[in-house]
């Protein structure tokens, strides 16, 4: 659901369910880095829309 394979957080042994939604919390969804990525290549003139 946030771009990351099943169990990434949920698989880990030993980490309590609270901790386990606090990671995805604070976690950045991956799509959402490459997109604010791109934005910023495009006005440093570094890269172009895809």
């Amino acid at each position: 659901m946030q771009g990351l394979n099943e169990g990434h957080v949920t698989a880990v042994p030993g980490i309590p369910r609270g901790a386990q939604l606090k990671a995805l919390g604070n976690g950045v969804v991956p799509q959402q880095a490459a997109a604010a990525l791109q934005m910023l290549a495009i006005r440093a003139g570094l890269g172009v829309a895809a």
